[in-house]
């Protein structure tokens, strides 16, 4: 299974798993509930500010209502019979004007009209009479007004003029309100006969009302509330503030006047802006209300907020208690995953120390047992296997015995029938010691001193036999005779010289032995001979099959001569590889046979063990 890799992090771990785990089940549960909920508060907090803006405007559009209809109350004197005589006649009495002042004042009295500014009534001819001018005469025809004219075509109809229209008399000394934005509410004054126009009502307002409301009452922090007419058409609102110009700007509602309230969002220009709208049932004009869309979302955007720092939160919660868990759950596998490594290596001498109770305590108690279990099964396996080899070297060995054993009591009956009865005694000697040499009350260490009397015992037996081509020289110090080596280390090795380099050798033969010491601690032993060698192919063949580690079969050929002659003798099957496996289960992979050979001039097998004194 392929591994995914990260900087610093390996998925394939218990670790980096239950982190990914910790930081999944804790944030994405969190998340979606976070965006639920931020959904569910938008909604809800979009809900009631739009439910707050539009109760605003409608309480705005009340305050019109109100403002318009106790002001329209003011109308009935049109039907005061004081104020139809007034503007029927052409001439008035001062009795008469005082009686049109005096109703205009009970009626200031009665509703306390506080935002009127000035009644007015005026005739067709331009005669009027009003609280701030008293009568007067206007020096042009009031019938050029267009609101006149239309009020005369349409005598029933009541006109709410808005600034800067208001008001519709010609702006004569005592008409103009200096710094004052006028409302004028406008209907007709008929004769109560015959029902035909014979004058004018003009109530002027002060939109102080609407100047309080729309300085009081703001949306989020620049949003604002104005007054729009029928068309659309801005008629009041806040010019103090620096943005409100800009804002209308970009405002339309020309299709949306067709409805009398609604409320929706505007990205056609600019940052997107929430409008909303009611209209004024008295005057149809649109109380609008206007601002940014963020500005009202405050507490929405809070919320998002809220949620995304609690997502993170969690998040590096989950971080931290996962390192936590670490600390005591992953970290104790991760120490028993290495320990186990170590193992898997070969290195049992590990052990782990578990901390606690838990399972993996007992995870960790259980693999120090399958340890020690292990290890002393490989010990048993190993003293076993020893025990195997060794029974079957001295198997091999015990085979050398009956055949040298046969060739020798064949040269005994063949010089005792020859009457050689000198050299059989000498031979008789020698082979004695031979076996003497070779049994050693069964032990399996004997001194140098003895392995070379058991070598030269063996040699003077082969000499009677090859008395015409074989020679040999022992040169062993004194000091060094004392070591201990391993038994039948050097007769095999003799042994194969003799029949793999001598004997298949025209003219004398010679045999060579030495020992020294090759350093403090090591002996070398040296056999050589000048027979016949190998050449650099046969030696190389001679050298691997020495570094393999089975014992060599019985039909295996052996030496270190030509070839001729291989297995001949029993000690060529088994003889040099004899010797390297018992050197190497006795002394360690360390130690073995080095042979050197050169075609037709000799052979050379230096042994190289540790040196012990007896």
């Amino acid at each position: 299974m392929k591994r995914i890799r990260m900087p610093g992090i390996r998925l394939s771990s218990m670790r980096a798993k239950m982190l990914v785990m910790f930081v999944i089940l804790t944030s994405v549960p969190l998340i979606v509930v976070g965006l639920l909920s931020y959904q569910k508060s938008y909604d809800t907090v979009s809900g009631h500010s739009k439910a707050a803006t539009m109760l605003a405007a409608s309480q705005l559009g009340r305050n019109i209502d109100v403002l318009f209809e106790d002001a329209g109350k003011l109308l009935e004197l049109g039907k005061n019979p004081q104020v139809i005589r007034f503007l029927f006649s052409q001439t008035d009495t001062y009795e008469d004007a005082k009686e049109i002042l005096n109703a205009f004042g009970l009626y200031r009295e009665t509703y306390k009209y506080d935002s009127v500014l000035n009644i007015t009534m005026v005739n067709l001819y331009g005669r009027g009479i009003s609280e701030r001018r008293g009568v007067f005469q206007m020096d042009k025809n009031p019938l050029r007004n267009p609101h006149f004219q239309y009020l005369t075509n349409h005598s029933d109809d009541i006109l709410n003029i808005p600034p800067p229209d208001a008001s519709p008399l010609d702006r004569l000394d005592g008409f103009d309100y200096p710094e004052r934005n006028v409302i004028s509410i406008m209907t007709t004054v008929k004769n109560g006969i015959t029902h035909e126009v014979i004058g004018f009502i003009v109530i002027d307002l002060v939109d102080t009302a609407l100047e309080k409301f729309r300085d009081n009452v703001v949306i989020g922090r620049t949003g604002f509330f104005y007054v729009a007419d029928r068309g659309g058409r801005p008629i009041f609102y806040p010019d103090d503030k620096p943005s409100a110009l800009q804002m209308l700007g970009g405002t339309d509602l020309s299709a949306r006047l067709s409805s009398d309230q609604a409320s929706y969002v505007d990205s056609s220009s600019g940052k997107p802006k929430f409008i909303v709208f009611t209209t004024s049932s008295m005057t149809g004009w649109k109380i609008v209300g206007l601002v940014p869309l963020q500005e009202i979302m405050v507490e929405a955007n809070s919320i998002r907020q809220l949620i995304i720092v609690s997502v993170l939160l969690s998040i590096i919660f989950a971080i931290t208690l996962h390192f936590f868990i670490t600390a005591r759950l992953t970290r104790p596998v991760q120490v028993l995953k290495n320990k186990m490594r170590q193992a898997a290596s070969g290195y049992l001498e590990v052990k782990v120390k578990p901390t606690g109770h838990d399972e993996i305590a007992d995870l960790g108690n259980s693999f120090n047992i399958m340890l020690e279990k292990i290890k002393m099964l490989m010990d048993q396996h190993l003293k076993e296997q020893e025990q195997i080899q060794k029974a079957e070297l001295r198997t091999l060995q015990a085979q050398i015995h009956p055949h040298f054993l046969y060739n020798t009591l064949d040269s005994i009956v063949w010089m005792a029938e020859a009457g050689k009865n000198d050299q059989v005694i000498l031979l008789v000697q020698a082979l004695s010691r031979f076996f003497r040499s070779s049994l050693n009350k069964g032990l399996d260490w004997i001194s140098l001193k003895d392995e070379l009397e058991h070598a030269r015992s063996y040699l003077v037996i082969q000499k009677m036999r090859y008395r015409d081509i074989l020679e040999y020289e022992i040169d062993v110090p004194p000091e060094l005779e004392n070591c201990r080596i391993l038994k039948m280390t050097l007769q095999p090795i003799v042994e194969n010289a003799l029949y793999h380099g001598i004997k298949n050798k025209r003219g004398q033969g010679l045999i060579r032995v030495s020992c020294r010491a090759a350093s403090e601690h090591e002996l070398e032993i040296v056999v050589a001979d000048n027979g016949i060698g190998m050449n650099a192919e046969r030696l190389e063949r001679l050298r691997e099959r020495l570094e393999r580690r089975h014992v060599p079969e019985d039909n295996e050929g052996e030496g270190t001569g030509t070839g001729s002659g291989a297995g001949t003798e029993t000690a060529g099957g088994f003889g040099l590889r004899n010797v390297q496996q018992r050197i190497r289960l006795y002394y360690g992979e360390a130690y073995k046979i080095r042979v050197d050979s050169a075609d037709r001039e000799g052979t050379t097998v230096a042994i190289r063990i540790p040196m012990q004194r007896r």
